[in-house]
């Protein structure tokens, strides 16, 4: 039987507390024995004085649905010390069927080309996530816009009675064969048109089971406050925890008001379990909207199929050379993605700072010149927020990354370095690691990172990837009832 002892690091064992010196012994894919620091390093171990040893981060929003079957060395998110990614945000996934044709609903083309959607169920999909063994673990939800794609005959109306009904049906399906909670993306064209009943009639699969409810509110704008109110409507009538994605102040008349909106998420969090996250950035990235061309954000642009020559430049550069205004070159680019410059550092370090918000990157992995958040969130705060900004100390910041996560999402058996628990973990230098990929760079692997071990394997060492996929598809476990987590949720 295959055994490794990392020796004499400091470890953070993800429930916030300071950390301790051990050697963390692995046996069989888990963590067989917690000890305290040998010194020296016994033989054959390996010597981690001086580093930091955490659980595998776990990555709370990702669009890496079908990523981790086309490329599955997850070479962006094992080289930050992720080791298991949460997919199916926004209202957008693989994993619950979707339109066939040639033409995919934005944004479902986010996440891959439309013949990669082939997965009519959730449980086909799992099964070729088994199939496949990416380096990461998954742990998936079923998105609307994905469910609307496959039922409505067009997406810029409410749903019917009946389609409401398949909807439901679905999301029932998938949340029995293991899915994690049901997403939407609310904010965006082929979701925005569906009311408030039709998500609370689908959501309510979620009554009697542990799934969550995710969000990619109505309004991350103006109506913010509305949306809130609206999310937390949606959560109470599915009797389901909801999850804010990517919580935000976007657009400069917004600026400030994250203080309020935390506020309203507490009121809520004191009578039921709500929780957020955020990636550690002032920008944020999707599809181009053009309702966001707006003179006070500055855009640049990942992604055109009409003008494919023009990923990279910001927008406003493009439409000079055009001789056009910045909307009228927009229009021109697309259908195309874009990089917004749209919120102030003070909202994103309030809303990162706060105790309901764990870390998510929102990476989108199929752009070609992606925001830098796909490969540097989580090194970026360490880096950033801990060691230069001293927003976080180290053991809140892991916990963020790691224990609350797993908390909020019900992954029961990750998030900790506790005896018998699976042997996900991350060896860290916490005076080197530090994000590396930039809005003109974006592709770049952190520094620091010095060891990742996922299910026990080591799929990154000192001299980099090893190649190892021991990911596996995580499912959720029917017996857990949906209020238990509300205590850790909502520390």
């Amino acid at each position: 039987m295959t055994e490794t002892t990392i020796a004499g690091a400091m470890l953070y064992d993800g429930t916030g507390s300071e950390g301790f010196l051990a050697d963390v012994t692995i046996r069989a894919g888990r963590i067989a024995a917690i000890t305290p620091a040998s010194d020296p390093p016994a033989t054959g171990s390996i010597d981690a004085r001086g580093l930091a040893l955490a659980p595998g981060f776990i990555d709370a929003h990702t669009h890496d649905d079908l990523v981790v079957i086309t490329r599955p060395l997850m070479t962006a998110k094992v080289t930050q010390g992720v080791t298991t990614v949460v997919v199916g945000n926004c209202g957008i996934s693989a994993g619950a069927g979707c339109a066939t044709g040639d033409t995919l609903p934005d944004p479902m083309v986010l996440l891959g080309a439309p013949e990669a959607f082939r997965y009519a169920t959730f449980a086909a999909y799992a099964a070729a996530v088994d199939a496949t063994g990416p380096a990461t673990n998954v742990a998936a939800l079923v998105g609307h816009t994905a469910l609307r794609a496959r039922h409505l005959d067009r997406l810029d109306r409410d749903a019917s009675v009946a389609e409401r009904s398949a909807m439901r049906a679905d999301l029932a399906e998938a949340l029995a064969a293991g899915a994690f909670g049901f997403s939407t993306g609310l904010a965006y064209a082929n979701a925005i048109q569906a009311s408030t009943d039709e998500v609370m009639a689908v959501a309510a699969a979620l009554r009697g089971t542990s799934g969550v409810y995710c969000t990619h509110l109505r309004s991350e704008g103006s109506g913010i406050s509305a949306a809130i109110d609206e999310a937390v409507a949606i959560a109470r009538h599915a009797t389901a925890p909801l999850v804010v994605s990517h919580l935000k102040c976007a657009g400069a008349p917004q600026h400030g008001r994250s203080g309020a909106i935390l506020e309203q998420l507490e009121v809520a969090a004191a009578t039921h379990p709500v929780g957020c996250d955020c990636y550690p950035y002032t920008a944020s990235s999707s599809t181009l909207d053009l309702g966001q061309v707006v003179p006070e954000t500055p855009i640049m642009i990942t992604w055109s199929d009409a003008e494919p020559a023009q990923v990279g430049r910001m927008l406003s550069e493009i439409a000079a050379d055009w001789g056009v205004a910045p909307l009228d070159a927009a229009k021109r680019l697309q259908p195309a993605g874009a990089v917004y410059h749209c919120m102030a550092e003070a909202d994103v370090d309030r809303i990162l700072a706060h105790r309901l918000t764990m870390i998510g990157s929102d990476g989108l992995p199929c752009d070609p010149r992606p925001h830098p958040r796909l490969w540097g969130s989580f090194p970026r705060v360490i880096a950033h927020y801990v060691r230069k900004r001293g927003l976080l100390s180290l053991p809140a910041a892991i916990r963020k990354m790691t224990g609350l996560a797993a908390d909020r999402f019900g992954l029961v058996d990750r998030g900790y370095v506790r005896a018998g628990m699976a042997a996900d973990l991350v060896l860290f230098d916490p005076a080197r690691i530090a994000d590396r990929a930039r809005y003109d760079d974006p592709e770049q692997p952190a520094a620091g990172v010095l060891g990742v071990w996922v299910n026990g394997v080591a799929t990154l060492d000192r001299a980099g990837m090893t190649g190892a996929r021991a990911g596996q598809m995580l499912r959720r476990p029917e017996s857990q009832n949906v209020f238990q987590r509300r205590g850790s949720m909502n520390e």
